[in-house]
């Protein structure tokens, strides 16, 4: 069982750290505690911890790219038994790394933090990517470089092949950006995995539920402006202007972003006029 006092703690540590140093998957194991305290923490730390040792006793293997992405392949999907979850995509469990764990099942942001954590513990270099509308990872090995689908079994990708998924977000074809392929942190993924949760929690009209998302990434992230200002909005139109006030002073003494310092410090005006 989590302790959930424990895990808050672990929590706020990690909206301490400095990106580079956060341990993506335990965060996000710690993540998804705070919605199963009946489920030990420490049997899914196990779990990882085995995917890691099956790839490094291969690893010797993976003389080049393509190699590597068939180890991630091989370790997290052909014998891990891990598939992405084309049947109850929206299904929140994708969204909840121990779910993800239980069920074997998951979507592209969380079997990357599988496949990231599995990478990571072999040195290898791999990352997440600003690719819109489906997370993607970028593996580099020996001076290669290929971008891998965690979607679909750690498959390397073609460049015609990321067109198509451009054109399947925009409908319509574009050209390939920079801005696409440029890495993103350990931060800005945990953030994309709490918003699958808040996304449909909004979706189905759960304020409340959107609003307890929206702190747990304002407590890993508390510079982040799009969320504090989206958690300061909530909180307030809950009624609940105290909580939104405090939100937004603590994220303006934190010295966040200039245009979003703007927007909360106005924010924070118009609802402490409301408080008087």
């Amino acid at each position: 069982m989590s302790d959930l006092t424990d895990v808050l703690v672990n929590l706020n540590v990690v909206g301490s750290l400095e990106d580079g140093e956060i341990d993506l998957a335990d965060a996000a194991l710690m993540l998804g505690a705070l919605d199963h305290p009946d489920k030990r923490v420490e049997q899914y730390r196990d779990h990882l911890a085995e995917l890691a040792g099956h790839a490094n006793a291969v690893k010797a293997q993976a003389a080049d790219i393509h190699d590597r992405a068939q180890v991630l392949h091989d370790v997290v999907f052909a014998d891990g038994g891990y598939l992405g979850d084309t049947e109850t995509y929206d299904d929140t469990d994708n969204a909840n790394l121990m779910r993800v764990i239980d069920r074997r099942r998951g979507i592209p942001v969380s079997l990357g933090i599988i496949l990231i954590h599995v990478a990571r513990a072999l040195r290898w270099e791999i990352a997440g990517i600003n690719f819109p509308g489906h997370f993607l990872l970028r593996l580099r090995a020996e001076g290669e470089s290929a971008v891998i689908d965690p979607f679909d079994g750690a498959r390397i990708l073609q460049m015609s092949e990321l067109k198509r998924l451009l054109k399947s977000v925009y409908g319509k074809d574009l050209p390939m950006k920079p801005e696409f392929v440029r890495s993103v942190g350990n931060r800005d993924i945990l953030l994309r995995l709490q918003n699958n949760i808040k996304t449909r929690a909004l979706q189905q009209s759960d304020t409340p539920r959107a609003v307890e998302v929206l702190r747990r990434m304002a407590l890993i992230a508390p510079g982040h402006g799009e969320t504090n200002i989206e958690l300061a909005a909530l909180e307030a139109g809950q009624g609940n202007l105290k909580s939104a006030v405090m939100v937004l002073e603590d994220y303006i003494a934190l010295g966040g972003a200039a245009l979003d310092d703007r927007d909360a410090e106005r924010m924070l005006d118009e609802l402490k006029r409301g408080l008087n």
